[in-house]
């Protein structure tokens, strides 16, 4: 199975409920039996059991079905199976066959079948803890922050945001630093969008993938016979975007002397065309990002200091890696599954909890561009409407967990939702697996089941 099902037997006979508990534990399973139906409601209610197995008739006012209807009114994940007398399956048959939430999953007549029991148990089993761990997924999913595309709920992509929102009214000019992939041209945009000039242009300069001597023309423009081929005047990206943003993406390959221009522009906003001497002025927001280093170019002189401080003026948006705020990682491969079936017009549902898992788990040296890239290539691939490990490339496929380097900075954060995230965490490190994860903790079975069901983890 995977993972260590919790079973709870109710069986007003004790030796039959041990007989059954004996049985399945050999299936490793976690077992608790009950004789009443009280006591059933008791149990239920401190630790949602991820199957039932209960007798029909227990010998007092609450029966069978009402400990079906108690299971599912607390845990709609958790199956049913029913043990009823020879000659009473038409009450059961109906219990499989009822309308709304409160239906059993199967049913047994007794004398049991020991084989068949495990069977049955076993494939309820697989299906309430596939259902528990996409609740837990989709919960994770739900209390992630989305902000103009901007997938997070890590603290650190918080205060990034936070920071752009009130930055963005301002007319300051930005730093955003962040390794390859990380999302700043997205960032960038995003706080053009909520600035006073949403409405007008949003211009992108890639200062790496430009030759020096293009450079100064993309961005200022050039007049007519400026250069061999200038046969007639053209706009630079800052005349183009006027009274917009103008996003001068890896800044840190800049050559010196283009520095030292953009400089002239930032603090005065002329500008001169390439083969003329006039000066033009215009309002232009700037925003810049780098993978860079800027402060160890400076001091290697690849970077100009005073460019450096114009820049670091108002301090930089830093974006941290994707290693560092996995948490995001479920919430953002489902944005890209969606993204791809708008795209393409496919009805992919989602990914599967342990696809998710390798997911999380894996180092993305990319960041979110890898991540994107894989998931799309993963929707292609895929012949099902799930998303499952068997659709990732070979080498996620064999990947191993990697434990974060550096742990995250949680003070402010309150204790219960501090406990939550490490159970979560812990839960996830284990693979779902809720002994592993309540040794990992210190506490009992028990204990976790509880906490699981008290934070809406089940």
């Amino acid at each position: 199975m995977g993972q260590t099902a919790f079973v709870l037997i109710v069986e007003d006979e004790r030796d039959h409920g041990e007989a059954i508990a004996e049985a399945l534990q050999r299936s490793d399973c976690a077992c608790a039996v009950v004789e009443s139906g009280a006591e059933a409601q008791a149990s239920i209610e401190q630790s949602p059991p991820d199957v039932v197995v209960t007798d029909y008739r227990l010998g007092g006012k609450i029966t069978g079905l009402d400990v079906l209807r108690m299971a599912k009114q607390k845990c709609p994940d958790t199956e049913v199976i029913l043990i009823t007398a020879y000659g009473s399956e038409e009450l059961a048959r109906d219990a499989l066959s009822s309308d709304g939430a409160f239906h059993a999953y199967d049913y047994l007549i007794k004398p049991i079948d020991i084989e068949v029991l495990r069977e049955k148990v076993d494939r309820a089993a697989r299906k309430a803890i596939q259902a528990r761990n996409s609740r837990l997924l989709r919960a994770q999913i739900d209390e992630t922050l989305d902000f103009e595309g901007i997938v997070g709920s890590a603290e650190s992509m918080r205060k990034a945001i936070k920071r752009l929102r009130k930055i963005a009214i301002s007319k300051m000019t930005v730093l955003i630093t962040g390794e390859t992939g990380t999302g700043k041209e997205l960032f960038a945009l995003a706080l053009h969008r909520n600035s006073p000039r949403a409405g007008k242009p949003f211009k992108v300069l890639n200062c790496a993938a430009v030759s020096e001597t293009l450079l100064e023309s993309e961005l200022f423009g050039h007049v007519k016979g400026a250069f061999t081929g200038a046969i007639v005047n053209r706009k630079g990206l800052i005349e183009a975007a006027d009274g917009g943003t103008v996003f001068l993406d890896e800044i840190g390959d800049m050559p010196l002397a283009m520095q030292a221009k953009l400089l002239r522009t930032l603090d005065g906003g002329e500008i001169i065309k390439v083969g003329s001497n006039d000066v033009q002025y215009f309002d232009v927001r700037f925003v810049a990002a780098t993978n860079r280093d800027l402060s160890e170019l400076v001091t290697e002189g690849g970077f100009r200091q005073d460019l450096f401080h114009r820049l670091h003026a108002n301090g930089a948006i830093r974006l941290p890696p994707l290693r560092d705020r996995r948490e995001d990682i479920p919430a953002l491969a489902q944005r890209f599954v969606e993204h791809f079936n708008r795209a393409s017009g496919t009805h992919i549902k989602g990914i599967a909890p342990d696809a998710a898992r390798k997911l999380v788990n894996h180092a993305w040296p990319g960041n979110v561009r890898e991540l994107k890239n894989v998931v799309e290539l993963m929707c292609i691939m895929t012949e099902g409407d799930t998303l499952t490990v068997e659709d990732l490339p070979e080498s996620l496929q064999a990947s191993t967990d990697i434990v974060p380097t550096g742990p995250p900075n949680l003070a402010g954060m309150p204790l219960k939702d501090l406990e939550k995230l490490h159970i979560m965490n812990t839960l996830r490190m284990c693979g779902g697996n809720r002994e592993r994860t309540a040794k990992a903790l210190g506490i009992g079975a028990r204990t976790l089941y509880r906490k699981l069901s008290e934070y809406g983890l089940r």
